[in-house]
């Protein structure tokens, strides 16, 4: 879930040059999010992603609510240097337990050390449209080392039931060359908190 940053270089004693990063090339990623959740069922949220360029492709399940998948198109703009950012606006079609059509968002700024990354989705209920509802997932990270972060997480969700509308809690991350690791405390002022368990791969 963090920008990634690409630095190279040229010996010119050796007269070497690199090349520039193909946009043709298609990039991957997958992580899967396993929620233990106090008084109800624990679950696992998969993500797959693809990229190519502009375009942006992403499948996921279990995120609106289980037993439910979706599947975006989403087109990637991006740019900065010291204030990096990221942005891709999306389409998704939900179907399942849930099924509905959504609009939706991912983006990023970095700046330093410290990242504010944020994807949010508005699913417009097929069955009921009282049933419609705006999906957020946000963290706030300092990263003082490349590979550990720590920082804060807020959630808006109706994957299962919660006391609080919106969710809080604290995270920590390690990134191991292209694996991801991070845990979520969510409500940690609560008589059972929620934890969450993620790993990430990008190939």
């Amino acid at each position: 879930m963090a920008i990634a940053m690409v630095f190279a270089s040229a010996n010119p004693l050796a007269q070497t040059t690199t090349s520039p990063p193909d946009d043709n090339a298609w990039s991957f990623s997958a992580s899967a999010y396993t929620y233990v959740v106090p008084d109800s069922e624990n679950y696992v949220q998969p993500t797959f992603t693809a990229d190519r360029g502009w375009l942006h492709l992403e499948a996921r399940y279990n995120y609106e609510a289980l037993d439910t998948g979706s599947a975006w198109v989403g087109y990637n703009f991006s740019g900065g240097e010291k204030l990096a950012w990221e942005f891709t606006p999306m389409l998704g079609g939900v179907f399942g337990d849930t099924a509905g059509i959504a609009p939706g968002y991912k983006g990023s700024l970095g700046l330093w050390k410290l990242e504010l990354y944020s994807e949010g989705e508005l699913v417009f209920d097929a069955g009921e449209s009282s049933d419609s509802f705006f999906y957020n997932w946000s963290e706030l990270t300092l990263a003082p080392m490349d590979w550990f972060r720590f920082g804060l997480v807020t959630q808006r969700t109706r994957a299962y039931e919660s006391d609080r509308d919106i969710q809080r809690g604290l995270l920590v991350g390690f990134t191991y060359k292209k694996v991801d690791l991070s845990a979520y405390l969510l409500d940690p002022d609560a008589d059972t908190p929620t934890f969450v368990f993620a790993v990430g791969l990008d190939f």
